[in-house]
C-alpha cells in the first residue's frame, strides 16, 4: 500500500483542540511558553533533551548548553554510546 504524505510548509498551533496555521514567531513563542510553564510548575529537572550521536559536535554542544544554561537541567543525552 502506497501512502502519500503532505509536507508541512508552515507551523501549526493548537487552539481549542484544533490545529491552525501560525507564524513562526507565534509558534516559537508558544513553545518557549510551554517550556517556561513546565519549569515553573515542576522545576528544571522536569525537562529532558535527547540529541543525536550522528549530529555534529557543535550541534550537540549547543543542545547541551541550551538544556543546562537556558532550562537549568542536566537531563541531556546525546546517545554517544553507540
Amino acid at each position: 500500500m502506497k501512502r502519500s504524505y503532505v509536507r508541512l510548509t508552515e507551523p501549526l498551533v493548537r487552539e481549542q483542540g484544533r490545529l491552525r496555521p501560525a507564524t513562526w514567531d507565534e509558534a516559537l513563542a508558544r513553545a518557549a511558553q510551554g517550556f517556561q510553564t513546565a519549569v515553573a510548575r515542576r522545576g528544571p529537572q522536569t525537562f529532558g533533551l535527547f540529541s543525536c550521536s550522528k549530529a555534529t559536535n557543535e550541534t550537540n554542544f549547543m543542545a547541551q548548553k541550551f538544556a543546562r544554561l537556558v532550562i537549568g537541567s542536566n537531563n541531556i543525552d546525546s546517545c554517544n554510546r553507540t
